[in-house]
């Protein structure tokens, strides 16, 4: 098994409430991402996938929430943007990204850095 990671980051606000006083000010963070993947086999080339094309998705991904307001996202509708569902949003749509890669190869790990010392990891199954 390989796994590859890039790091990636972007800036958003939020507001979250019942999870602590501070938390339901409407706040910012600079969050920075890690998106990891992983595949069996080698391409002929001797690498797992191309960075630059891993790169190239998880900037797409992350250039959706980018400087926004996440709670008005509607992929955060009826839900609170925290940083475990923003692991999971970001998981979930890097892997569209990538299942058109000729490589088979499957997200392993997001992990959402909202502080230096403070991340929601997600494994998807």
């Amino acid at each position: 098994m390989f796994e590859l990671k890039v790091k990636s980051h972007f800036a958003g606000a939020h507001q979250l409430t019942m999870v602590g006083q501070k938390c339901e000010n409407l706040h910012g963070h600079n969050w920075n991402v890690e998106v990891c993947v992983s595949g069996e086999q080698l391409n002929s080339a001797g690498v797992l996938a191309d960075f630059g094309d891993i790169k190239k998705a998880v900037r797409q991904v992350v250039e959706e929430l980018d400087h926004k307001f996440l709670n008005e996202l509607d992929i955060f509708q009826g839900q609170q943007p925290t940083s475990e569902r923003i692991a999971v949003f970001i998981a979930k749509r890097v892997q569209t990204f990538i299942n058109d890669f000729p490589e088979e190869i499957r997200v392993s790990k997001v992990m959402a850095w909202e502080s230096e010392n403070s991340c929601a990891t997600y494994f998807p199954k």
